[in-house]
């Protein structure tokens, strides 16, 4: 006997980072955050900031509640919604559907009166200005007015693959104008660790480069070296 599957299977029990962890995070750029993940981490270009260049409306740090929407459906981000917590940032998957949204204004003002950080999503959204005007920040593809289903199925705290990047429920979250960088559960304390010297670094070549300089000694030296071949 074939039984219907559930319309959403939402996993419960989400271990979150803890507040001074998260916190730690408050200030620091995405592109920080991707070096001292090695260099990667971060969302796919194309998954960007709805307010642009506006720095205030598109920095957002917290966990990850993910759900699977699938193509042209939300229910699992309703799901999601009912299962917030203040500070989490919802991270909806929707294989890149691009011919109706994942949600509008008036799901994502439930999100913010959940709590919600904000949304990162690989697909649509719409009522953009009312969206803008509710100070939430929104990571998407696009936006379209074409409306979703909510018949499921979909699944609620699972591991989504989105970006070119698989994310954890309870990972951190770190967008800003740059992007989205996702620090997996289990690196956040090796990334604080890492992420001291990076600012050190980066703030030294700052300076140098206000300074005048034109090409770091190390970068001089290879291209002063056997492993560069010149053709005149």
């Amino acid at each position: 006997m074939i039984t219907a599957p559930p319309v959403l299977t939402v996993k419960r029990d989400i271990q979150r980072p803890a507040p001074a962890d998260v916190a730690a995070f408050a200030d620091v750029p995405s592109s920080f955050v991707v070096d001292a993940l090695g260099g990667h981490g971060a969302l796919n270009f194309d998954i960007r900031s709805i307010a642009g260049d506006d720095r205030q409306r598109s920095r957002m740090v917290g966990p990850a509640l993910t759900c699977y929407c699938g193509p042209a459906d939300n229910l699992a981000l309703f799901g999601a919604v009912a299962e917030a917590q203040p500070g989490d940032v919802l991270v909806a998957a929707t294989d890149r559907f691009e011919s109706r949204c994942v949600t509008g204004d008036l799901l994502l003002g439930m999100a913010k009166n959940r709590g919600a950080a904000g949304l990162v999503t690989d697909g649509l959204i719409r009522d953009l200005e009312d969206i803008l005007a509710l100070g939430l920040p929104v990571f998407c593809r696009g936006v379209t007015a074409n409306s979703p289903a909510r018949t499921g199925p979909g699944t609620v705290g699972l591991e989504v693959t989105l970006g070119g990047v698989t994310v954890a429920a309870g990972d951190l979250i770190v967008a800003d104008c740059d992007g989205v960088a996702v620090v997996p559960q289990s690196q956040i304390t090796g990334v604080l660790q890492r992420l001291e010297k990076i600012r050190s670094d980066e703030t030294e070549l700052s300076d140098a480069v206000k300074e005048g300089l034109e090409i770091p000694d190390h970068i001089r030296e290879l291209l002063d070296s056997d492993q560069v071949r010149y053709i005149d």
